[in-house]
Order: C-alpha cells, then structure tokens, then sequence
C-alpha cells in the first residue's frame, strides 16, 4: 500500500511539472499573443509554436503582421512566415506595401515578395523600388563611378563634343523583376546621344540646339523591357572637344609619307644594288682589256718574224700612239694603261 502511495506521489509530481513546464511554455508565448490580439491581428497561439519550433523569430513576424494590420493590409501570417524562410526582408516588404498604399499604387504581397528576393544581394531593396516609383531618382550619364565624366562623341565636321546628361527615372513595379537595372538605361542612353550627334552636319547644330539630343533619344523609347519608365532626359554640359577629323587627316598624312618614305628606300636600295653591278661588270671588261693589251707585243713581234708587218709600218704605229698618249694627257686623263712615256 505503501509503495502504491509513493508511485501515484511521484507520478502526481511529474505530472504537476509537466503542466507546469508546459504553462510557463505557452506563458512566454502569452505576451507576443496578447499584443498582437489586442492590435487587431489574427495570430494564433499555436501558430506561435509552430514559429518556435522551426527556428523564425515570432516575434518579428507577429510586428509585421501587427503593422500591416494597422495599415489595413490583410496579409496572412503564414505568408509572412514563408517569406522569410525563403530568405526575405519582412520588414521592408511590409513597409513598401504600406508605401505603395498611401501612395495609391497597385502592389500585392506576391509581387512584393518577388521584388525583394530579386533585390537580395544587391545594393537595392523593395522598399526603395516603391519610394522611387513614388519620387523619381536621377541618373548620372555616364555614370561618374565608370571614371569618365563626359560622353564623347564626333560630329560630321570631325569636331568632338563632350556631353554630360541626366536622367530622370522612376521604377516600374511591373517590370521590376526580370527587367535591366539603371546600367542598361545609361548605355541607351549614352548610344542615343553618340548616334544624335554623329548625325549632326556641324558641332555648331549641337551647341545652338542641345534640347535636340534629349528629344531625339527619348524618341527611341529606350525605358523598352527595363524596371525603370524614363521621364525626362536633360543635358547638363556640353563642350567642345578636339578636331578629331584634323587628328585622322594628319595621322593619314604621316602613314602615307612614311609608305612613300618606305618606297623610296626599296628604290633607292635597287639603285644601288644596280650600280654595285654595273661597276663590277666594268671592272671586269677593264680585265679583259688588260689581257687583250698584254698580248699587242706578242703580235706585233710575231708579225715583224713573219714580215707581215715591216718596220716603217711599226714606226708609224708608235707615232700613232705617242700622238694618242699626248691627247690624252692634254684632256688631263693621264698615260693609258701599258703605255710607254
């Protein structure tokens, strides 16, 4: 009997400790469920259990459903909470529901919910899509964190023009998610004003009529299948650059000199290759004159032994060239080769 007593003692004591366990469980629970109950927000207490037991911090979940509430948003906490287990910013979705509320603009939870994944790791948020689909933001072109501050670009007269342009845009909910990002709206832009100005007979036309650039290039409708809707495009500054078409002339001038300069180095390189051989084939002419001169004694000596040639006519053949080595020496060329003085 006794032993029947001690088991239902400690049997009656576990289960006063459980209960107990269990009520300060649900007590810590008690103040999240009470705020969002007297807020007007429909959060079960279990609900916050279930939030418990997978780790999401209830009482995050139970402030933006407390502030939609308040807003006037019906949003379901089981949305909320799938949100930010996939990885969502509940608060500022929340709060650009409720900004694009006030704002009167059409921003379910779905889409809201698409954008701020789209945006996660990027130095945008949902919350700032709305505030600039509300106030439009202006774009620097060329974006001055690129390094260059002007787009430059040549006009028909080959004068360069220097432009700098500010772009006026504002986001557009619906394409927000898969739409190019403000990189895509500055390189649009920035080929519209290359092309406008390309097209201009004169840089004068430019500087007289810079509205003409913003016209001509929102005419393009370069906003197509980007997040932003462009409202306006201003030219800020416009310079005058350098006469790139001088610059190509000159440049074209020195490569056809240098080709010219090229050219006449071949010829002038064959030329003297030429005389190189003209005067080795007078050296060797001037050879077989020595040889054949070498051989006037042997002639003239077998001639006079075989009495083909008799001594007057020898005389007269020493006259001849002692006449011939005078001429010479009076015209200042000098003895012949082999001649006797």
């Amino acid at each position: 009997m006794n032993t029947e007593n001690a088991v239902l003692t400690i049997v009656a004591w576990v289960a006063a400790g459980a209960l107990l366990l269990l009520v300060l469980f649900l007590l810590s629970f008690l103040t999240v469920w009470v705020r969002a109950r007297l807020a007007g927000a429909e959060v079960g207490l279990f609900d916050l259990v279930g939030m418990r037991l997978r780790g999401v911090p209830y009482s995050v979940i139970v402030d933006a459903k407390i502030a939609a509430t308040k807003a006037g948003l019906s949003v379901d906490v089981e949305k909320i909470d799938a949100h930010y287990l996939a990885g969502g910013n509940i608060v500022q979705t929340v709060q650009a529901l409720i900004a694009a509320q006030k704002a009167g603009l059409h921003l379910d939870w779905n889409r809201a919910c698409a954008i701020d994944i789209a945006t996660r790791g990027t130095n945008k948020s949902v919350l700032e899509a709305v505030l600039t689909s509300v106030s439009p933001k202006v774009i620097d072109c060329p974006n001055p964190a690129s390094g260059r501050t002007t787009i430059d670009a040549v006009a028909k007269d080959g004068i360069q023009v220097k432009v700098k342009a500010r772009v006026t845009v504002r986001t557009n909910l619906d394409r927000f998610v898969g739409g190019a990002q403000e990189e895509t709206i500055i390189a649009r832009v920035g080929e519209g004003i290359v092309t406008t100005i390309g097209s201009s007979e004169s840089y004068k036309v430019v500087l007289e009529n810079p509205d003409r650039i913003s016209k001509t290039v929102l005419e393009r409708g370069l906003d197509a299948h980007t997040a932003y809707e462009i409202m306006s495009i201003d030219i800020a500054d416009v310079d005058v650059g350098d006469n790139i078409g001088a610059m190509l002339q000159e440049a074209q001038a020195n490569a056809n000199k240098n080709m010219a300069q090229a050219q006449a180095e071949i010829r002038r390189a064959a030329a003297v290759a030429l005389e190189q051989e003209m005067r080795a084939r007078v050296e060797e002419m001037r050879a077989r004159v020595v040889e054949a001169e070498a051989q006037i004694p042997q002639a003239l000596a077998d001639a006079l032994r075989s009495g083909r040639m008799g001594y007057m006519d020898f005389q007269r053949l020493e006259n001849l060239r002692s006449d011939t080595e005078m001429r010479k020496g009076i015209a200042g060329d000098g003895p012949a080769p082999g001649a006797k003085v």
